[in-house]
């Protein structure tokens, strides 16, 4: 089969080669790959410079989507033919991928494989923060960084859904329209000088309840400065190129939460081992997220 390979990192050492297919594992399932998501965090990886660290040679890519075309001996969710969706710690830039059962999910007919792919960790990430880990309840204020990006994307469509007012910055009047198209409610240039007086004046002094936030570095200085008490904040990723400190002194005063979240330890990609629960709850999100696709 022919896949992307990894020869060292760095994007300029990734070439398409004819490899071996992966070995089926017993609780696995072979995919035909229809679609590979492309996104920062897979960057990273091929730049060597994210968690999941794959020593070269490796094929990146973590999301694909497809159809089954064989299932491992004690695999019993699916059979082949399926159309479903994975993520997958590594692989997916290849015509097949071999994936553990209890991370594939199966996709319904209204959505094609090009939209799928967003799901397996994009969409599930912004959901399990936003849902699970900061309890974001209707009626309050999300405020949502790099919000045209597909992290960002993904967040302001999800928040929107659970009912929470959104906020959205970017860097551009450009981008901003494009998460208006997803959502947003109110918008800020963050390039025109900051947005902590925008965000303050739009809820009457009391900042953002939840700020969902990829960008990381000043941007997540500046948030510690609109946040609402018993604010949560979500450190998502730093494609600002830098990793904050935070002041423990606004923590304390403002009663603030820190969250974090890695969606790899919910599909077994963590040193410490997943809850067996935690299966049962994942499936359920991927069934509330297809469900509400129309939004999403």
């Amino acid at each position: 089969m022919k896949a992307v390979v990894c020869r060292a990192f760095g994007l300029e050492h990734a070439n398409i080669e004819e490899v071996a297919a992966p070995a089926l594992a017993p609780d696995s399932v072979r995919i035909s790959v229809q679609a590979a998501g492309v996104s920062f965090a897979n960057l990273l990886v091929i730049n060597g410079l994210h968690q999941n660290r794959s020593e070269p040679p490796f094929t990146p890519g973590t999301e694909v989507a497809g159809t089954i075309i064989e299932c491992g001996e004690h695999a019993t969710l699916f059979r082949p033919g399926q159309r479903v969706v994975a993520g997958v710690r590594t692989g997916g830039y290849a015509e097949q991928v071999v994936a553990s059962e209890h991370n594939v999910f199966a996709l319904p007919d209204g959505i094609d494989f090009d939209a799928a792919v967003h799901f397996p960790t994009i969409y599930a990430t912004a959901y399990g923060a936003l849902a699970w880990r900061a309890n974001l309840q209707p009626g309050e204020t999300l405020l949502v960084h790099g919000a045209a990006g597909g992290s960002g994307l993904a967040a302001v469509e999800i928040g929107k859904r659970l009912g929470a007012r959104i906020i959205a910055t970017a860097g551009s009047s450009a981008k901003l329209e494009v998460a208006r198209a997803h959502g947003a409610d109110n918008l800020v240039d963050y390039s025109n000088g900051g947005f902590r007086d925008v965000v303050l004046g739009l809820t009457g002094g009391r900042g953002a309840d939840v700020i969902f936030d990829p960008v990381g570095g000043q941007i997540t200085d500046e948030s510690l400065r609109c946040i609402a008490p018993e604010g949560r904040l979500i450190p998502m990723g730093f494609a600002g190129g830098t990793i904050p400190s935070l002041p423990a002194n606004i923590l304390l005063v403002k009663n603030v939460t820190v969250i974090g979240i890695y969606w790899g330890y919910y599909m077994g990609w963590a040193r410490q081992p997943t809850p067996p629960a935690m299966d049962t709850k994942v499936r359920e999100a991927f069934s509330l997220l297809f469900t509400h696709k129309s939004v999403i």
